[in-house]
């Protein structure tokens, strides 16, 4: 499963700790990082929850699978999804970030499916996958949403996947063309266009951390062992719910970005978005009847052969 945002635990720290005595603040705000992402990736979930079905619904799978691996899971979306689309399959779902995974193993509990889950917590850039359970056996379908683009070395993660598969197992691979938008072209009024330089400051920032972001994933799967089957790109435009849970999303995740470019962005920028960001001012974003989420992603089905 957050990326916009690094929504899979998977992304660098913008802040390393220098001395032992930071320890406890960086706790801290490692503690609030984690609970923004869930945040954002529970909103996500939910706005997008549609679109996330008919991906798994998708999926060109010749036998329902039994055991399936979500590498970079988050707050469990694609696992939800996946054991709603294949009602008797296992679950092993992979995240660095236990917050994380207590979230989906509540959520799971909570829609009657925990004794489907296994969490297992790994960092997929340090550690060598083990995807072989004893009591699930190998993995016929492995979901990665979001989170590949995150890895330092995705061919090395590929290459294990497709050694882990079965033979003739699916590997989904879904990714995003780049932060969702939600303002028209020409907001804020006294700002336009504020939100794709909010953007391309954090882009500017974040670059050289994610040069695997906006990938073309077929090249690298067919260099891993792969034979790429199909290929979807879904254009995601969702206008806002009675739920607001559009403005919160807007919001949440616009909070983040300016924690990303509180140094790089003008100052007339930067009072506009803090006024799009007051929640209790009449400008704030989640008072706006215009918001809409627009995004577009893609997925990737490949087979090991």
């Amino acid at each position: 499963m957050t990326h916009h945002s690094h929504p899979h635990g998977q992304a660098p720290h913008d802040h390393a700790p220098t001395r032992d005595h930071d320890h406890a603040s960086t706790h801290d705000h490692d503690h609030d990082r984690d609970h923004d992402q869930a945040e954002i990736l529970d909103l996500d979930a939910d706005v997008l929850a549609e679109h996330l079905a008919s991906i798994a619904a998708w999926l060109p799978v010749t036998t329902a699978p039994r055991h399936i691996v979500d590498l970079g899971c988050g707050t469990g979306a694609g696992t939800l999804a996946l054991l709603e689309r294949f009602p008797d399959a296992q679950v092993t779902a992979v995240d660095s970030s236990a917050a994380h995974l207590r979230r989906l193993v509540e959520k799971a509990r909570a829609g009657g499916v925990e004794g489907r889950v296994h969490t297992v917590q790994d960092d997929l850039d340090t550690s060598r996958l083990d995807l072989d359970r004893p009591d699930l056996g190998r993995p016929d379908l492995v979901w990665a949403s979001a989170s590949l683009h995150h890895l330092a070395d995705p061919r090395r993660t590929l290459r294990q996947v497709h050694e882990a598969l079965v033979p003739g197992g699916l590997l989904a691979v879904v990714e995003l063309a780049g932060f969702p938008r939600f303002l028209p072209a020409d907001a804020p009024e006294d700002r336009p266009g504020l939100e794709e330089r909010c953007h391309a400051a954090s882009e500017r920032r974040h670059g050289n951390h994610l040069p695997h972001r906006g990938a073309d994933w077929g090249p690298l799967l067919t260099a891993a062992g792969f034979d790429v089957e199909a290929e979807r790109t879904l254009t995601v435009n969702i206008e806002a719910s009675p739920s607001n849970a559009v403005g919160r999303y807007a919001l949440s995740s616009l909070r983040r970005v300016r924690a990303a470019v509180t140094d790089t962005l003008s100052p007339e920028d930067l009072a506009a978005l803090d006024r799009l960001l007051d929640t209790t001012g009449a400008h704030g974003i989640l008072h706006r009847p215009d918001l809409a989420v627009r995004t577009r992603r893609t997925v990737w089905a490949a087979r090991r052969t």
